[in-house]
C-alpha cells in the first residue's frame, strides 16, 4: 500500500506539468478556433462542400481528417481534464465536438450550442477575438 502511495507521489510533478501545457495551450488556442466558426454556422444546415484538402493527393485529405480528429479527441479529453483542473473545460470540450467527424453531428452542436452558458461563453470569446457574436436558432 504503501508503494502505491509512493508512485502517486512520484507522478504528480508530471500531472502538474501536464496540467499547466493543457490550460496554456487552451487559453492560446480557443480563442482562435472560436473565432473561426462563421457566425451563421448553427442556423441552418450547409451542404456538404468540396474540401480543400480534396484537390490534392487523396492521402493528403485522409491524413487531413486524422489529423483534425485526433486534435478533436485532445480537445475532448482536456476538457474533461479540466473540469478538475484549472482551465475551460467545458469551452474546450465543445470545441471537441465541433471539430470531430460524427453522424448527426449538426444537431448534437445545434443542441449544446442553443445552452445559454455555452453560448455566452463562446460569443464572449469571440468579442475578445474582434468577431460578431454566433447566432443561432
Amino acid at each position: 500500500m504503501v508503494e502505491v502511495f509512493h508512485y502517486i507521489a512520484s507522478i504528480l510533478p508530471l500531472i502538474g506539468a501536464v496540467s499547466v501545457v493543457v490550460f496554456v495551450v487552451s487559453l492560446l488556442s480557443l480563442p482562435w478556433l472560436v473565432a473561426r466558426i462563421p457566425e451563421d454556422y448553427f442556423l441552418h444546415r450547409k451542404p456538404k462542400q468540396f474540401h480543400w484538402s480534396l484537390q490534392f493527393h487523396f492521402l493528403i485529405h485522409i491524413l487531413f481528417k486524422l489529423g483534425k480528429n485526433l486534435l478533436s479527441l485532445i480537445l475532448l479529453a482536456g476538457g474533461l481534464l479540466m473540469l478538475f483542473i484549472p482551465g475551460q473545460g467545458i469551452l474546450t470540450i465543445v470545441m471537441g465536438i465541433i471539430l470531430l467527424d460524427y453522424p448527426n453531428k449538426f444537431q448534437i452542436e445545434q443542441k449544446i450550442v442553443s445552452n445559454r452558458v455555452i453560448l455566452n461563453g463562446l460569443n464572449w470569446l469571440r468579442k475578445k477575438g474582434n468577431k460578431t457574436p454566433l447566432r443561432v436558432k
